[in-house]
């Protein structure tokens, strides 16, 4: 859980149920991918035990397989990275030259981006929300947001509507399967979402 939509002023903002949001985040995250790029990584931050900081997870469940080649997805429901496996399990991945991160986690943040996917260039700082001090993560952020900036607010987060979530996190992993697909050229008929 962050909160760093509003330090940024090159950020993209889309509708977490925007019926073309998968496109609007494919083409977003395809123009801030380095040529050469040969391996993305996408780290899902967040807990499976807090529905309003699940969203990382469930991104990475729904990724998790897809592009074996070109897709590697850490962090997802059954196996999350929260504030206290974050650290020890990505300081053990080698990150081959070439490759590109795409960090995802839930964020709070000021009224104007509550209920929106937030993508910017640069890394985000997991657990800031909450205010917690851990490594920044990512060459790229996507965030959703969950919630105004508000102490009150933090815990409302336990009861976050899954349906809210679900939506967004379908919607991102959407967007970067179609972007790895698109940038690997993978066939057009290659599913963009696990089939179980």
């Amino acid at each position: 859980m962050s909160k760093q939509c509003e330090k940024v002023s090159s950020i993209r903002m889309i509708p977490y149920n925007h019926k073309l949001a998968p496109l609007h985040i494919r083409n977003n995250l395809y123009s801030l991918i380095p040529d050469g790029t040969e391996q993305i990584y996408v780290v899902g931050i967040g807990s499976n035990l807090i529905s309003g900081d699940s969203l990382g997870p469930f991104v990475g469940t729904f990724l998790r397989d897809l592009f074996p080649n070109h897709l590697t997805v850490v962090g997802n429901l059954e196996h999350p990275l929260d504030a206290t496996t974050l650290v020890p399990t990505f300081s053990q991945i080698k990150l081959p030259t070439n490759s590109f991160v795409v960090a995802i986690d839930s964020v709070i943040s000021t009224e104007g981006f509550v209920n929106s996917i937030v993508i910017r260039d640069g890394s985000l700082l997991p657990g800031e929300g909450l205010g917690q001090k851990l490594p920044p993560i990512g060459d790229c952020s996507v965030m959703g947001v969950m919630l105004r900036e508000e102490p009150m607010n933090i815990s409302s987060l336990l009861y976050t509507n899954l349906h809210f979530i679900y939506t967004m996190a379908m919607n991102i992993a959407r967007g970067i399967a179609l972007l790895v697909r698109q940038y690997f050229r993978y066939p057009s008929d290659h599913p963009i979402l696990r089939s179980n």
